[in-house]
C-alpha cells in the first residue's frame, strides 16, 4: 500500500523519506546504507522501510478490471 507518514511504534515521521529511499536502494546501494545516510537510526523507523511492500499498482489493476465488468453488465 502507500507508505505511512509516521512510524507505528515512535511515531517519528517518516514518509517523507521513502523516495529518497527507494532511490538509493533502487541504484543498488544497502538498504542500511542508505538509512543510516537519510538519519534513521531508530529500529523501529528502519523495521518500516524495510518491510514495506508496494502493492497498490496490484490492487489498482483489480478495481480496473471490476469497474470494466461492472461497464459490461450495465449495473454502474
Amino acid at each position: 500500500m502507500l507508505f505511512p507518514i509516521r512510524c507505528f511504534s515512535c511515531g517519528a515521521p517518516i514518509g517523507h523519506l521513502w523516495d529518497r529511499y527507494r532511490e538509493g536502494v533502487d541504484s543498488g546501494r544497502k538498504p542500511g546504507e542508505v538509512l543510516d545516510e537519510l538519519g534513521v537510526r531508530r529500529y523501529c523507523c528502519r523495521r518500516m522501510f524495510l518491510t514495506h511492500v508496494e502493492y497498490i499498482d496490484e490492487l489498482l489493476e483489480f478495481y480496473q478490471q471490476r469497474v470494466q465488468q461492472l461497464r459490461r453488465s450495465g449495473e454502474r
